[in-house]
């Protein structure tokens, strides 16, 4: 296939490893990039050797050799420059979430639609074989019927200045890393009966910042009787993304199921034994570049498609009112 030409909105932290490293993997092109200060762009393109560099990011989306945007921008930024990607009539590659709440995720998913252009939010995990192993053991009946989802979220906190404590930018924990624990409740929906739905949420504000969510932790039930736990926080001491799946038969349990080129094990346990699954180290973000790709150039079905980022922002949105907060409000650029 035609290698993917990619134009970059900003020099953000996660870059390198979610759109770079998978660039070199599946041989696409790093064509342009911009940032808001034009010598860490000149550097960033320096060293991950990106064609060249664009004074600002609407630049990026009116250069002709771009088809694809990816944007890892604060995710207050992600549904107004994924609007104005989509009306350039550009494909796009978002980190997650794909906008600050439903109302704007409906607009994005509708702007897409009506352009027809490829939409993936940056649910990368979906795509690696540690979370297609968890659905098969589910869907093959090695587990029985499925009773309970289990994810935990949670990482110590940020420096006090950073965006993800912004609530302009739409930050607070669900935003930042809940919104991982929150869709794979959704990733196991098939498996229930249906979409899981909230049955109870609970959220602790950041100190001295009214609305931004430190801590949350939601219950879920599926239309099968199984039942879904979250908790997710940005104030914990360790780091722990896990996720484990309950059944009549057994469990499985994926100690670092959102990075697992970090940690690739599923543990199962039966009533008659336990072992333990290595599904492999290639990175979760080179799998998610691939189906991207195929979507782009052979029309291929996506996972995690503009209709499915509305869908779980529409239950973020929900968790965030039944813990008495207000869904991120939308930013203007």
């Amino acid at each position: 296939m035609e290698p993917l030409r990619i134009g970059m909105l900003g020099a953000a932290r996660i870059a390198d490893r979610a759109i770079v490293a998978p660039a070199r993997s599946t041989g696409a092109r790093l064509v342009a990039v911009a940032a808001r200060d034009s010598g860490r762009a000149e550097a960033f393109a320096a060293e991950h050797q990106v064609e060249r560099v664009h004074a600002s990011y609407q630049e990026v989306l009116d250069d002709p050799e771009v088809e694809v945007v990816y944007n890892p921008l604060a995710n207050g930024l992600h549904g107004p420059w994924n609007l104005r990607a989509i009306a350039a009539g550009k494909h796009v590659l978002t980190e997650k979430p794909s906008a600050s709440n439903a109302v704007e995720a409906a607009q994005v998913r509708d702007a897409a639609h009506e352009r027809g252009v490829v939409f993936m939010e940056a649910f990368h995990y979906a795509y690696h074989p540690v979370m297609r192993r968890l659905q098969d053991l589910v869907a093959k009946g090695e587990l029985g019927d499925l009773q309970h989802v289990e994810a935990t979220m949670v990482m110590p906190p940020p420096p006090d200045q950073d965006p993800r404590w912004s609530l302009p930018l739409a930050g607070g924990a669900v935003m930042d890393v809940g919104c991982y624990a929150i869709h794979a409740q959704r990733m196991l929906a098939p498996y229930a009966g249906g979409a899981p739905k909230l049955t109870n949420a609970r959220a602790g504000e950041r100190k001295r910042l009214p609305g931004v969510d430190e801590w949350l932790n939601a219950d879920f039930e599926f239309p099968s009787g199984a039942t879904g736990a979250v908790r997710t926080s940005m104030a914990a001491e360790n780091v722990e993304f896990s996720l484990k799946v309950i059944g009549t038969r057994g469990e499985a349990f994926a100690p670092f199921f959102v990075l697992p080129q970090n940690d690739d094990r599923v543990i199962v346990t039966t009533k008659e034994d336990t072992w333990v699954e290595h599904l492999g180290t290639r990175s979760s973000y080179t799998y998610q570049l691939e189906a991207f790709t195929a979507a782009v150039r052979n029309g291929a079905p996506l996972l995690t498609d503009a209709n499915d980022a509305l869908a779980t922002m529409q239950l973020i949105d929900t968790c965030y009112q039944a813990a008495g907060l207000e869904p991120r409000p939308t930013s203007q650029i």
